[in-house]
Order: structure tokens, then C-alpha cells, then sequence
């Protein structure tokens, strides 16, 4: 496997492949790689000749109070997981690489209204930094696809948004969470997490169950999500939002809907995490 920060390098590998009628397909990663980002891989594989995975911890998408400096980097461990899942090139640029201007001088990508609720509100700016980051990166490898984890679904429309609204000529693809056998959702955040919080963790995919039982059995939305609430905080959880909406557009949802998406944020002690859980009645 290729390992490079020059830009020139991607492209000239990614328009070798290309000249030769091969196709290619991206996976972006902040590195502290999981099976998760594994899994992003090998489907990655299925789908064309060649994976070239992005490692950036990305400066915009992170709050002034959040964990920019202590979020994990764990570039070896990563480069022997890709090797074995079969990458071919890892683009492991620095902050100084990908925003030359600095931050405050870098053009933007904005993303209207999918981006705004939920996380785009928890976390002011964060999907502004996604949008941004996702869209140089895809400028710099011109893969033919992209695959990201359903986890995070409000990021998957988002990006999926950005493409349709300005033509970009890649498709995107969505893949499956991967869980641990407790039901907990594969996360680099879940490092956080002390042994007993990951325990309490599994409430999420538990509670996220019971509403889709529930609004399925033909209880009211609201009463389901306001009982859910209650058995996060009683494992002890700080409530960010959980909602359940269209699982299309992320609008609220309406007597004509038959798809919805469960969208879960909350926080055990500092850490915050995120879940989804999509289904039909």
C-alpha cells in the first residue's frame, strides 16, 4: 500500500488506474480505525478495482470545545488493518496541506437544512466542516464511488445532498452500522468509554427496538419517544435528542409515511454518542 500526502501523487495513481479502464472507490476516515471502517473497505472492494482510504482529522468539522486535540491518531495501527483489508493508496494529509489559508480564509460548503437539525445543531458548524472536507477530498482522488457508514445517517444525506446539488461526478454509497455482539454501534468514540459505560451504551440499540416496536404496534410517536427518553436517562444518559422522521428527507413525518429513521444523540459523561435505526410500518 501506497502511503502519500502529496496531492499530485493521488491523482496521478488515480488517473493511472483510470487510463487502464479500472475503477476506484474512496472511503474518507478520521484514523482510529475500527471494523466499522473496515467493512467500508472490503464492500469497497466488492464494488471496484481499486480503495484509496483518506486518514484527516479534520479542524473544521470539531467545535471550539470539542476533542480536536484528543481525538485518537493511530496511524500505524491503521496503515497494517488497511494492508490486510486490501487498500492500495492511504492519502494522509496535514491541516497545513488541505487549508494552506488557514481555516478562516478557506472557501466553504454549506449543505441547507438537512444540515441544520440535530447534530447540525448540537454541534454548530460541524456539517459545514464535513461538506467542506468531503468535497476537496473528493476533488483531489476523483474515485468513481464513496462509500460511508450509516451511523452517521444525517451525515450520509448531507454528503449525499452536496453531490446531487452540485453534480459532482461520484456516487455514493451507504453501508450497513456495524455493531459489537452487544448491540453497540461501532465507534472511535467508544474508546472513551469506561468499561461500565459500555455497558450502559447498550441501551441505545435497546431503546431504539422498543420505539420502532412500538410506532409499528400503532403507538403515537410522541408517546414512544417520550417513554425512550425516560429508559436512557434512567441508564444513565444525558439526553441530546432523539427523534423519529422520514427516513428520505428528514422531515418530520407525516400520516402518509410509511419509512422512518430513529436518530439518537446522548451523552455518558463526556462522551457523545450517536445511533440510527431505520424501519417501516
Amino acid at each position: 500500500m501506497i502511503t502519500t500526502a502529496n496531492i499530485a501523487e493521488i491523482r496521478k495513481q488515480v488517473k493511472q488506474w483510470h487510463m487502464q479502464g479500472e475503477t476506484v472507490a474512496f472511503v474518507p476516515t478520521m484514523g482510529n480505525l475500527h471494523q466499522g471502517h473496515i467493512r467500508l473497505v472490503t464492500e469497497a472492494l466488492k464494488r471496484a478495482d481499486h480503495v484509496v482510504v483518506s486518514i484527516f482529522v479534520n479542524p473544521m468539522q470539531f467545535g471550539q470545545h470539542e476533542d480536536l486535540a484528543a481525538y485518537p491518531r493511530t496511524l500505524a495501527d491503521d496503515q497494517n488493518a488497511l494492508i490486510n483489508a486490501g487498500a492500495e493508496l492511504l492519502f494522509t494529509p496535514t491541516p497545513e496541506i488541505i487549508y494552506p489559508k488557514g481555516l478562516e480564509n478557506q472557501t466553504f460548503v454549506e449543505v441547507p437544512k438537512i444540515g441544520e437539525e440535530f447534530c447540525g445543531a448540537s454541534r454548530p458548524g460541524h456539517f459545514r466542516g464535513v461538506a467542506t472536507i468531503v468535497c476537496k477530498l473528493f476533488n483531489i482522488v476523483q474515485a468513481d464511488i464513496a462509500l460511508f457508514g450509516r451511523k452517521d445517517y444525517q451525515q450520509l444525506m448531507v454528503i449525499t445532498a452536496m453531490v446531487e446539488d452540485l453534480s459532482l461526478p461520484i456516487d455514493i454509497i451507504g453501508i450497513d452500522t456495524v455493531r459489537e455482539a452487544s448491540g453497540l454501534a461501532m465507534s472511535s468514540r467508544n474508546g472513551y468509554l469506561s468499561a461500565l459505560q459500555k455497558i450502559q451504551a447498550t441501551s441505545i440499540k435497546k431503546v431504539m427496538d422498543y420505539v420502532a416496536a412500538q410506532v409499528t404496534a400503532g403507538e403515537t410517536i410522541e408517546l414512544a419517544i417520550e417513554v425512550a427518553k425516560q429508559q436512557l436517562i434512567d441508564a444513565g444518559f444525558k439526553m441530546d435528542f432523539l427523534a423519529v422522521r422520514n427516513a428520505a428527507t428528514l422531515a418530520p413525518v407525516t400520516a402518509e409515511d410509511n419509512h422512518f429513521v430513529i436518530l439518537v444523540a446522548a451523552y455518558l459523561g463526556n462522551t457523545r454518542l450517536i445511533d440510527n435505526l431505520t424501519f417501516s410500518r
